[in-house]
């Protein structure tokens, strides 16, 4: 697939951590890979029919898992040049936890707190001439700008069921993770994060790179 031209303004530190993630791609088991492919077709057949994608991922507290995914599809589609949009929430508000956020910034993204306080708001940039986005927790059903129909991908499996039934979204598609939270405050903690931060980056981005448009 053709990459956007603006990739070579990405920060040199997260192209170098891009091209990690994708020479890992015969980590991933077949299993996995076939789920994969199934996002792969939905993002292709809606791109093929309305030009654009919106993608909600959704975790109990968008906190971590939602978050990371959000982070690596957004990523993911400015480094393979598709219309694709995403989004993060959960079935609470809590915050985006600093432990995932460090592992983003640890593979290359920049990082600025906007607001702060219980829920602070981040800005993430993936390079000084590319359009920063924001970060931060939300319910799912305030992610999204009202009245887009958005696949909605289940990040872990609490969620998905308390979720039995979101109106908005055209599709619903279960993409799960363990949670790193089980490390925290344990000297596994920056290890387990940053092997959860890699495998979602590294599933996205084979997913986006097999999308036929």
């Amino acid at each position: 697939m053709e990459l956007k031209t603006n990739t070579l303004e990405m920060n040199k530190s997260l192209l170098d951590y891009l091209d990690g993630r994708m020479s890992e791609f015969d980590q991933i088991p077949d299993e996995r890979k076939a789920l994969l492919q199934e996002l792969s077709q939905y993002i292709g057949r809606n791109l093929q029919e309305r030009g654009e994608v919106h993608l909600n991922f959704l975790c109990t507290h968008n906190s971590r898992r939602s978050q990371l995914s959000q982070v690596w599809a957004h990523v993911a589609s400015e480094f393979f040049g598709l219309n694709v949009h995403a989004y993060s929430g959960g079935t609470e508000v809590t915050a985006f936890n600093e432990r995932a956020v460090k592992a983003v910034q640890n593979a290359g993204l920049g990082v600025d707190i906007e607001a702060n306080g219980d829920n602070p708001k981040y800005v993430l940039s993936l390079g000084q001439a590319l359009a920063p986005f924001h970060a931060y927790s939300k319910t799912y059903d305030d992610a999204v700008p009202e009245g887009i129909a958005y696949a909605a991908v289940m990040t872990c499996s609490h969620a998905d069921q308390n979720c039995p039934f979101i109106p908005e979204a055209d599709w619903r598609f279960p993409l799960r993770y363990d949670d790193p939270k089980a490390f925290d405050d344990t000297p596994q903690e920056a290890e387990k994060y940053a092997e959860r931060c890699a495998q979602i980056a590294r599933e996205l981005l084979y997913a986006f790179k097999n999308v036929k448009k």
